[in-house]
């Protein structure tokens, strides 16, 4: 795509009022964007508002002549992408979008947004065992050929892409700013890693701030990417619903692990499965919905049910999967104090144990 096409795709996609379904709209009266810019008034007319061809036919303002110039020069660097609704490498299912970004902006592999995908979103203050959940479930996924979709946010998110990475299918990160900015700032690392090993996909501008209403924008994007979306610890009034509910109306699969009914991160994941969700405890339950899948996978269910009839620690039956007092765990395994606070330290720093606030444990389903 020369200068001049991606200057046009630009202009059209940053004129005031216009939206992705208008420009569209405009692409298929007229054909690509230069040829839009270059209509005469009236023809614009039959399609969009004064006010929109008095947008579309003014010569670009300082703002906008900067951010194409700035475009430009970020596209020549290795690893850049600027994909549009021409181009053969755009992602076919964000067709079935209503609104499809007219323009994507992409570091990274582009061969990642080739793959089948499956989104894994939740909770941004998970648990440790909503976060082992994501990266495990995650990891099965990108194992068996599947590139991992989310957001790129704390919690359920950043232990989702960490699981893709563990994997060959890699992982897509869908953000809600610019791709040149890292949010929050602390997943740069991360964000270097997705775009060494899958992709970041934005179709905010370059210099775009996070900014609130820019996420469920972003949500539709990873819905949509993905053959299902499978929800760890979401509260009652969370994004990931609101990714599961854009997931369902594309008619993509919805999934969802439950929880404790005394914890409010459970309430999102239970209404979803109330809803129609498929409640999953392993792997194998997302890949049944999926034949195609690399048969390897298969063997998910029985290594996650040996995981959690065969205790791997010294406590046993006495630490349970939801929280525990100190007391209790003395009472149920008949060992003294001392020896069960030993215990449970060495099993916190092994990762098999969750401590939490009011001295209670739990066990992790490692």
């Amino acid at each position: 795509m020369s200068d001049a096409e991606v200057a046009a795709w630009l202009r059209l996609v940053a004129t005031s009022g216009l939206g992705p379904v208008g420009v569209r709209q405009l692409l298929s009266a007229f054909g690509l964007p230069e040829c839009v810019l270059a209509q005469e008034a009236a023809n614009l007319g039959r399609y969009v508002s004064p006010d929109v061809v008095r947008a579309l036919l003014a010569p670009p303002d300082d703002r906008l002549a900067a951010l194409i110039e700035r475009t430009l020069a970020w596209r020549t660097a290795p690893g850049h992408h600027l994909l549009t609704l021409a181009d053969a490498a755009y992602p076919a299912r964000l067709f079935d979008l209503h609104d499809p970004p007219p323009v994507l902006y992409v570091t990274g592999q582009l061969t990642a947004l080739a793959r089948p995908a499956l989104a894994v979103v939740g909770a941004r203050k998970a648990t440790a065992q909503g976060r082992h959940d994501a990266e495990s479930f995650a990891a099965a996924f990108s194992r068996a050929g599947h590139a991992v979709v989310s957001g790129l946010a704390l919690g359920v998110d950043a232990a989702a892409h960490a699981g893709g990475l563990r994997e060959a299918g890699g992982t897509i990160a869908v953000i809600g700013t610019g791709v040149d900015i890292v949010y929050p700032a602390r997943h740069r690392d991360l964000a270097h890693a997705v775009a060494a090993h899958g992709a970041i996909v934005s179709e905010f501008p370059l210099g775009t701030r996070a900014v609130g209403h820019h996420f469920p924008r972003r949500n539709r994007i990873i819905a949509a990417l993905a053959r299902g979306v499978l929800v760890i610890e979401a509260a009652e009034r969370s994004g990931s619903l609101i990714t599961a509910r854009l997931a369902a109306e594309l008619g993509r699969d919805v999934f969802a692990i439950p929880g404790s009914i005394h914890s409010q991160l459970s309430h999102g994941a239970h209404r979803l499965i109330r809803e129609g969700a498929k409640l999953v405890e392993v792997p194998q339950d997302v890949f049944e919905e999926f034949p195609d899948l690399a048969p390897q996978a298969g063997n998910a269910r029985s290594a996650g049910a040996a995981g959690r009839t065969q205790p791997a620690d010294t406590l046993g039956a006495a630490l349970a999967y939801d929280p525990v007092t100190l007391d209790e765990i003395c009472a149920r395994s008949g060992k003294r104090p001392d020896v069960v606070t030993s215990a449970l330290l060495e099993l916190e720093l092994a990762g098999v144990v969750e401590r939490l606030p009011g001295n209670l444990y739990r066990r992790l389903g490692r």
